[in-house]
């Protein structure tokens, strides 16, 4: 599956969009403020990658402006409408649902400096480019919709609709194809090993910090 921009409309998309894009960069500076960058990775992802190739990568300015606001939102969220709301008459007590958040927020954290190495660590086998900055890009924005779907933790009963962040895994896929450049043939494989390595490393930590609390 090739997630590449081609030529024709997509091509036409990317530099309508790119246009766009540079207007506002010049007016606010050099990266786009986190609203637009969620609504343009979400609804833009070819597009926006693009754009995010040419952005730097550092670790600490990723974590700050993006994901440690938008890593929040799940476990904010769901705090607030396990602790206040509730379902029926059952209401999740403050101590355990402030310990929760902390944990969740902080193992989402986590999650993101995991995954960007797994990305970098893997590319050689799938012909991409091995690259710490590009990794540690697709790892901040790809989760995107996962956590903008968090917001449904705050009524209890439309939690169901948190699955709509199961998008952020075309995310993924898109951004390793854009910004890892491994052969089209070999991104979706790419793409699904990478959530395979993250998927048993959860296991492994949610057993221990099941085990602790």
């Amino acid at each position: 599956m090739d997630c590449r921009v081609k030529p024709g409309k997509d091509a036409e998309r990317v530099e309508s969009y790119e246009g766009w894009y540079n207007s506002r960069k010049f007016k606010q500076g050099v990266k786009m403020n986190l609203v637009e960058r969620a609504k343009a990775i979400t609804l833009q992802p070819k597009a926006d990658w693009k754009v995010i190739d040419r952005e730097a990568g550092d670790v600490h300015t990723l974590f700050s402006s993006y994901v440690a606001i938008m890593a929040a939102i799940p476990p904010v969220c769901t705090f607030i409408g396990t602790a206040f709301i509730g379902v029926g008459s059952f209401r999740v007590g403050l101590l355990s649902g402030i310990l929760h958040a902390a944990v969740s927020y902080v193992l989402s954290l986590a999650a993101v400096y995991v995954m960007a190495y797994v990305i970098d660590f893997l590319a050689g086998t799938f012909g991409g480019q091995k690259n710490l900055d590009s990794a540690m890009k697709v790892a901040a924005y790809a989760p995107t919709a996962g956590w903008l779907a968090g917001v449904f933790g705050l009524i209890p009963m439309l939690s169901i609709l948190s699955l709509l962040g199961l998008y952020s895994v075309y995310l993924l896929h898109t951004g390793i194809a854009t910004l890892m450049k491994p052969p089209a043939e070999k991104a979706l494989l790419y793409t699904i090993a990478v959530i395979a390595c993250m998927v048993i490393l959860w296991f492994i930590v949610g057993g221990i910090v099941f085990a602790v609390f």
